[in-house]
């Protein structure tokens, strides 16, 4: 399926990863039901899409708040991130996308701008054999307001060097969408997989 862009002429693209590039959003809800289950916490599927895009340290702590939990914020993070590496290999890339990333490398630079963290963004492009396209990774620990905030989306513009106005945005994400609308930057939604 070809993914329709706005008009335009964009000098930069900024793709969201997990759910965007890469199918990676049944991977790692199993991650995160895995590594929740070895402390009693309870994280149904429609949060899960839901907070889609929180850095998965706000992710815990909310759950710890929410369910008065005192789950280890870096040990629940470390074994999620190492159960998403064993399931890796079973995600695919979005065709739609893929397409794009193919049609406009070396003609325009690219950026991820990712709430998964560098190691999660860096083995899910590098398992599509992609890693080497982007010129800019902007991920979890890279700012301080995550999205909705505008503020991931305008680091990576300012990063390649590139007018937010003149950016198109990828993302699957409500939270993205909300994020990049409000950075000024045009954005395509792209449809989960699970939704088509």
């Amino acid at each position: 399926m070809m993914l329709p862009l706005p008009a335009g002429d964009f000098k930069a693209y900024l793709f969201d990863c997990d759910g965007t590039i890469v199918d990676s959003m049944p991977q790692h809800y199993t991650a995160w039901r895995q590594a929740l289950d070895e402390w009693g916490c309870e994280f149904p599927e429609e949060l899960f899409y839901a907070w889609a895009g929180r850095p998965t340290a706000d992710i815990v702590a909310a759950l710890n708040e929410q369910q008065r939990l005192n789950m280890p914020l870096e040990a629940v993070i470390a074994r999620r991130e190492a159960l998403y590496q064993q399931l890796l290999p079973s995600a695919a890339g979005i065709p739609g996308v893929l397409h794009h990333i193919d049609d406009a490398h070396g003609r325009i630079p690219f950026a991820v701008v990712s709430g998964s963290t560098r190691e999660a963004v860096t083995a899910s492009l590098g398992a599509l054999g992609i890693l080497d396209r982007f010129d800019v990774l902007v991920c979890a620990g890279d700012y301080t307001r995550p999205k909705p905030d505008p503020e991931p989306f305008l680091r990576a513009a300012e990063l390649l060097g590139v007018p937010p106005e003149a950016c198109l945005v990828f993302e699957d994400a409500d939270l993205g969408i909300e994020s990049a609308t409000a950075a000024g930057m045009a954005a395509v939604r792209v449809p989960q997989p699970r939704q088509g």
